[in-house]
This record gives C-alpha cells, structure tokens and sequence, in this order.
C-alpha cells in the first residue's frame, strides 16, 4: 500500500500576517509572503560566506529530515559586524499579499523625538562629503542620518508590520528578529522596502536597483512635474547610473542574456518616487552555490545605491561622516531555499524595535551637485513611510 501523502497547505497572505509574532520571520513582495517560525540552525559566516554557510546548514537540515528547508533572516550595512540568518523549524508561505484593506491608524502620542545627528550636523556632513568629491576622492556617497523614537509603552511589532503591509501590499514588507547581546528586550527589525536586491527562481535572476528620488506630494498635478523632473534631472539620472552599472557588472560574472534597459523608469511608493532599472539574467551555471540567492545577494551588496563609488572609498567616508553605527538599515533581508531559489531586498524604510524604541534610518545618495538642504529634505520625506504608519508623519 502506497504511503499516505499529504497535501501541502495553503495559506492567504492576510493569515500569514494576522499569525506573525515577534520572533517570527515575515517577508512579503509581488512574489509571495513567507512566514518561518522557530530555530532549527543558526547560520554564521565564520571564515567563508554566509552563501557557503547557508548550504552546508540547509544541507544538513535536509539530511535531518526538516522539510523543504530555508534560511532566513538579515544581513548588516557592514556584513562583518551582524547578522541574524537561521535555518527555521517550520516555514508556510502564501500568495502575493493584495488590497487588505486600508491601514488602521495609530495614535501618536507619548513619543519623544530625538535626531541623531541634528539635522545642522547633517547638512555639514553633505557639504564636507561634497568637498571630497571635489578633490577627486570619490564619485558619490549616501549619508544617512537616524531618529531615535521612544514611546510610553512597548511598541507593537505585529500592529506595526500589518500597517506598512496594508499600506504598500507590493513593498518588500518584513520583519526578522535581531536581537543581540546586552539587548534589554527582544529586537527587530521591520520594514516595507522598495528596493529588490536579487531574486532568483530556477536560472533566471533579476535585480532592481533605485537610485535618484523626490518625495511624493499626492497632489496629482505636483506630482506628474515632480515625476517629469526626475526623469530629466541630470543630478539624479547621473546618480542612477552608477549603480545601475555596478549591479548589471556584478550579474554579468554569473549571468548570460544580461537585460539592461537604456534608460531607467520611475516608480511610485505611497511617500517617494524613485528611479527605478529592472535588470534580468539568465545564470551560467545555476547549481554553482555562489550562484544562490544569497550568494548573488553578497556579491551585489552594498550597492551604490545605499554605499556609493568607488565601494571602498565610500564606506570608508561613510565611517568618517556619520556618527551613528547603521546596523541593519541598508542591510539585505531575505530567504534562500536548497534549489539556490529566493528573494533578497535592501533594508531601506526600516526600522529596529525594541521594547519602548524605534530606530530608523534614512540616507541620500552626495554626488557633485548636492545641496545640503535638499539632502536634508530628501531624507526628511524617505523617513516618511515608518513614521506614517507610527502615527508620526511630521515628526521628521
């Protein structure tokens, strides 16, 4: 008699997100959600890459009998510094989450607001960043600054997520637990990004990098001039080019039939408009495991777009010009199955929570031509989508 075999259930995305709870790792975008719960493995570099790793884990994980196994989790600005990637006990998936209905709002009281830097010190550190550009030392730079919010209670993770899913159903939404020694609580990092790093399914590979944005006025008529300029900025467009470059140069040493359009479009958040390129590729040799979803997503990070050019002297001036270590913020968060399969977003629109505080980040790409204060402004409004869904669009 033939062994019973059983279906393999089927979730809706809105019952993937009503049953997250902290600890819990979620991530939605147009592909589908993922819900992972538990620790079966925790995944560290050590001496090689976290691609390396991650298959030697779900290897074993496979040959323990743990079902269709992934690794999931985050990787830092700085990928020597954190990381939080584990191999989870139990993982369900669902469909692309669709309209689930308009957020609930929060009230947002009991907060108080602290910038770090103050927004004075920001505009200097463009204007020195500037100066190295001009003595030949870098093309560009993204500096970012951070507020520091802290509420009269705990922040609810789970309420916090479901706003920002509801709210752009087709960003790369997550939530991945980070928490770290000497943390007083549980931390988290959650977020509803724009920016895919990679995705892979099977050979075919595709990135989306953003770079060059203008804030969004929900105006119809303001925003069709702001999306026209943004198109023939040459500041941004310039901007866009760097790191649309760098990316499609990464793809090409693992791809073949590499797809870059000429000329980027422009995409819409509820808060920003972004330039935006779709790159597409066919991989050489899918089963080589540097060819993972994870492995293309080390390759690739960080971009210029949430780095600069050239990479080394650019992160370098970042660790000379901001005051306040990023942590996860433009980071990569994301899955990676056996097959090499998965998806892979930038950690920009993010934020980390622990117990009464909220930390997020927002950064603007310093080329030549950058004005402090409409770096300043830029930040101003990316800052937009966390405090929005906190109740505290303005704080910024």
């Amino acid at each position: 008699m033939s062994a019973l075999v059983r279906p393999s259930p089927v979730h809706r995305a809105a019952d993937l997100l009503a049953a997250y709870l902290p600890g819990s790792f979620y991530f939605s975008s147009p592909r589908g959600a993922l819900l992972a719960d538990g620790v079966h493995t925790r995944v560290a570099a050590g001496s090689g890459t976290y691609a390396k790793a991650a298959a030697d884990a779900l290897e074993a994980a496979a040959a323990a009998g743990l079902p269709e196994p992934v690794v999931a989790g985050a990787v830092g600005f700085s990928p020597l510094a954190r990381a939080a990637l584990v191999v989870p006990c139990v993982v369900r998936r669902a469909d692309a989450p669709e309209d689930l209905g308009a957020p609930n709002t929060e009230a947002g009281t009991g907060w108080s607001v602290t910038p770090r830097p103050e927004p004075a010190h920001y505009a200097d550190g463009v204007r020195r960043a500037v100066e190295r550009i001009g003595r030949g030392e870098l093309s560009k730079v993204v500096l970012a600054r951070s507020l520091e919010l802290t509420a009269d209670a705990p922040v609810r993770v789970p309420a916090l997520l479901a706003r920002l899913v509801r709210a752009n159903p087709a960003a790369y939404a997550f939530a991945a637990d980070v928490t770290a020694l000497g943390d007083p609580a549980p931390r988290t990092l959650v977020g509803a990004s724009p920016e895919l790093l990679v995705s892979r399914r099977g050979d075919t590979v595709v990135a989306n990098p953003l770079a060059g944005s203008a804030p969004r006025s929900g105006d119809e008529a303001v925003d069709r001039e702001r999306v026209a300029r943004l198109r023939a900025s040459v500041k941004d467009l310039g901007e866009h080019a760097h790191t649309a470059a760098q990316v499609a140069d990464v793809l090409g040493r693992f791809c073949v039939d590499l797809q870059v359009p000429e000329r980027p479009e422009v995409i819409g958040t509820p808060t920003m408009w972004h330039l935006s390129t779709r790159i597409a590729g066919r991989l050489a040799d899918p089963t080589d495991p540097v060819c993972s979803s994870l492995g293309l997503a080390e390759a690739l990070h960080p971009t210029p777009a949430v780095c600069g050019v050239p990479g080394a002297g650019a992160f370098a001036a970042i660790a000379d010009l901001e005051p306040e270590d990023r942590g996860y913020y433009a980071g990569m968060v994301g899955w990676n199955g056996a097959d090499g399969d998965g998806e892979w977003a930038v950690t920009i629109r993010s934020a980390e929570v622990c117990d009464r505080t909220v930390r997020l980040f927002a950064g603007a790409g310093i080329v030549a031509d950058s004005v402090p204060e409409a770096e300043l402004a830029e930040t101003t409004a990316k800052f937009g989508t966390l405090l929005r869904a906190l109740g505290m669009e303005g704080a910024a």
